[in-house]
């Protein structure tokens, strides 16, 4: 087969071009007309500028361009959906080796598994999985990554009921340090296996994930409820209680920030600050229903949108609220249960941004999260009760941002005394490094840099929440 040929850059004598022995999707450098559009990511925040972007098809494609980064000593990066918040995806004056087209899903509805290529968004897992009435967790958003997110643990509306993406992972294929492709499962190199459910990308390029499903829908009952900020203390109070015997069934979020102007949000409610508390029961209607009540009938709501609704339209329900090209700014942190001076320092700080588009977001933790013991994945701090982020959101143009930031630092600084660890994919990019541990805790952490020095002991997949091999 004939090598691609692209220009890379300009020398004093001319264009200087590579070749990639094998690759058979599209190089895309500086001076392609699809090259801005291609090294953008989800977060507008995030400019740089790599020397090659690698628009993989295939496994064989990925391996050809690991080796190719290798042998040419390129800076790696490694994009799935590119929705990482720190922009992990893209570098700066290297190869990124773009999964993007690679988004195939193949269901077994008679195994109750799928097998999802690495570039798919959850949108293409729900859309093939509920034919069949099935799903697994994965996250909150459609847009959002399959590859990344399950990576690092995989949080989302179904984790109460049927665990963490992690927990639903049967098997990968991923290409190593070294240029070769593994099948890795908890028979085939489960060392590598248990790295990577939590561990991030810092083990190699996943080209195929194969995930256990569950009956889940097509109908949930699902949606959120408002109430006015002022009543932040009190609804906290109430939801610390209602969570503490809710079922496994229900997950639910809790957001914080100015109501969005969505179209099944009344015009007179757009951008007034409230508390929104959003659900989805994984389980029959009726006893969701049951469930809700409490909830639903306290303090008297702005709002209550709470209904049976198709559960892949529910997943894709805030897309238009986390738009891509926005700037995002996040801090983030474990908490324990909402105690009282807990809830006071929430509910003093998270209605002082600036942006009407910041935001908090609050995710309860807890049922088949914690059930799993600390140790069977690489994800750390199951204990915790939530997963709380800070996150600073404003369009291009507006001047908000340096001022938000200040908010999600002064914010996150206020809950130090309440700090459980942290979620993994929800860190920043200019994070304490000593954060990446604080997100495992030392014996996972200590175990993960094991595993790094058997299967990166050069630590080329390193542009990530990065583990440093032993």
């Amino acid at each position: 087969m004939t090598p691609i040929i692209v220009e890379v850059g300009h020398g004093t004598k001319g264009p200087t071009v590579v070749e990639i022995d094998g690759f058979r999707g599209r190089l895309i450098s500086a001076g392609h007309a699809d090259y801005d559009s291609a090294r953008a990511v989800w977060n507008g925040a995030i400019d740089r500028r790599p020397r090659l972007i690698a628009r993989c098809i295939g496994a064989a494609d990925v391996v050809a361009a690991v080796r190719f980064a290798r042998d040419n000593d390129l800076e790696i990066a490694i994009r799935g959906g590119g929705h990482n918040v720190a922009g992990t995806a893209i570098c700066d004056d290297g190869i990124v080796i773009d999964l993007s087209p690679m988004r195939g899903v193949r269901v077994d509805p008679a195994d109750r598994s799928a097998w999802v290529q690495g570039g798919a968004l959850w949108s293409d897992v729900d859309r093939e999985t509920q034919a069949h009435g099935l799903a697994t967790t994965g996250g909150i958003v459609s847009h959002t990554g399959v590859a990344g997110l399950t990576l690092g643990g995989g949080v989302g509306w179904l984790m109460r009921k049927h665990g963490l993406t992690v927990d639903n992972l049967l098997a990968v294929e991923v290409v190593t340090a070294d240029g070769d492709l593994l099948r890795a499962s908890e028979d085939e190199h489960p060392d590598l296996f248990w790295a990577l459910r939590g561990g991030g990308g810092n083990f190699g390029v996943v080209t195929s994930f194969e995930f256990r499903l569950h009956s889940v829908g097509p109908t949930v009952l699902a949606g959120p409820i408002l109430w006015d900020a002022t009543d932040a203390g009190e609804i906290l109070r109430f939801y610390r209680d209602f969570i503490r015997d809710a079922p496994d069934e229900l997950g639910t979020v809790v957001r914080f920030g100015a109501a969005p102007p969505l179209p099944v949000i009344p015009e007179n409610l757009h951008w007034r600050p409230v508390v929104m508390v959003g659900s989805c029961y994984a389980g029959p209607i009726e006893d969701g229903e049951q469930a809700l009540r409490p909830l639903r009938a306290s303090r008297t709501p702005l709002l209550d949108l709470v209904g049976p609704t198709p559960y892949a339209e529910f997943q894709s329900a805030i897309d238009s609220t986390v738009v891509h090209g926005w700037n995002y700014y996040w801090k983030s942190t474990h908490l324990p249960e909402l105690r009282d001076d807990l809830i006071d320092e929430i509910a003093g700080h998270a209605f002082s941004c600036s942006s009407p588009r910041s935001y908090v977001a609050m995710f309860h933790l807890k049922g088949a999260v914690s059930r799993v013991a600390e140790g069977k994945t690489a994800f750390g701090n199951r204990q915790a009760s939530h997963a709380i982020t800070l996150d600073a959101v404003w369009r291009p143009g507006e001047d908000f941002g340096d001022r938000d930031i200040a908010w999600t630092r002064g914010f996150f600084a206020a809950l130090g005394r309440f700090r459980e660890g942290v979620y993994v994919n929800f860190l920043g990019g200019d994070e304490d490094p000593d954060r990446v541990r604080e997100a495992y805790g030392d014996s996972v952490y200590d175990r993960l840099a094991d595993v790094k020095a058997a299967y990166d002991p050069d630590n080329i997949f390193h542009h990530n929440q990065n583990i440093r091999p032993v």
